[in-house]
C-alpha cells in the first residue's frame, strides 16, 4: 500500500503542500491577499486538521494570475472575475475542439 503522503504527493498538482505563508511568499503577495481571493471564491484551500489553510500548486498559479491583474490595477474582486471567466472560455473553447475533432474522425 503506498503512503498517503511523500514524494508522490508533492508532484501532484492538486495536494495542497503550501502553507498560506509559503504560498503568499512563493506568488509575491501577501496573507490578505490569499484570504481576499478565497473570500472571492477564485480559489478555496484545504484545511489542514488545525485549521490552518493549505494551497496546492494549481491554486497558487491561478491566484498568481489573480495577482498579476491586481498588480495592473484591476480591483481583487474584478481580477478573480476575469481569471474564472478566462478559465471557463478555455474550457469551452477546449470542449469545442474535442467536439469538433470528434465529428471529423
Amino acid at each position: 500500500m503506498k503512503p498517503s503522503h511523500g514524494p508522490d504527493r508533492l508532484d501532484d498538482d492538486d495536494y495542497p503542500a503550501y502553507t498560506m505563508g509559503r504560498a503568499a511568499e512563493m506568488i509575491g503577495a501577501t496573507p490578505g491577499f490569499l484570504r481576499a481571493v478565497g473570500e472571492a471564491r477564485l480559489i478555496t484551500p484545504l484545511r489542514s486538521d488545525g485549521g490552518h489553510r493549505r494551497y496546492s500548486r494549481y491554486q497558487l498559479r491561478i491566484a498568481a494570475r489573480a495577482r498579476e491583474l491586481v498588480d495592473q490595477g484591476t480591483p481583487v474582486e474584478a481580477a478573480c472575475r476575469i481569471v474564472i471567466l478566462e478559465d471557463q472560455l478555455e474550457d469551452a473553447l477546449r470542449l469545442n475542439a474535442e467536439l469538433r475533432d470528434g465529428d471529423e474522425a
